[in-house]
């Protein structure tokens, strides 16, 4: 007579070795995080907002599955800003904006980047895109106001 086994049903996740529920929470939560700002937060900020919910997370828990979502395609390193890399969980091709005042990073989806790119760069160089990051700095509408006053 064989051992019956209930199957695993749909909604349990396997862990893996050495692994807790309790850090699949904390993996779900900071791409929550990630994926419910526009923002295009920093490990930091990314922490900060978590402590409310999850104040056991550390900041080298959100460094460690930033780099894994990172690794995964889930999310996309926008830029270093001051030194500080900031992230994406949108990571369709799209123009970012950055404040060179107030650091404020922001999406640009009213610029289309052409299909015809990908020809022109291959027909000027030979090289072949696989993808296309714009990144466009200056000064925010918010920080221009601020002059005028």
């Amino acid at each position: 007579m064989g051992v019956n086994k209930r199957a695993p049903k749909q909604e349990e996740r396997q862990v893996p070795m050495g692994e807790t529920k309790k850090h699949f929470r904390k993996r779900d939560a900071i791409l929550e995080c990630l994926r419910s700002t526009d923002a295009h937060p920093s490990a930091d900020m990314v922490h900060e907002m978590l402590q409310a919910e999850h104040p056991d997370i550390s900041l080298a828990t959100v460094y460690r599955n930033l780099a894994l979502f990172k690794q995964q395609g889930k999310i996309m390193s926008v830029c270093t800003v001051k030194g500080v890399e900031r992230f994406d969980a949108n990571t369709a091709t799209h123009v970012h904006f950055i404040c060179e005042n107030c650091d404020a990073v922001s999406d640009l989806h009213q610029i289309h980047i052409p299909d015809s790119l990908n020809r022109e760069v291959t027909d000027c160089s030979g090289n072949q895109m696989h993808s296309c990051q714009l990144t466009i700095t200056g000064l925010c509408s918010s920080c221009l106001n601020q002059e005028k006053q």
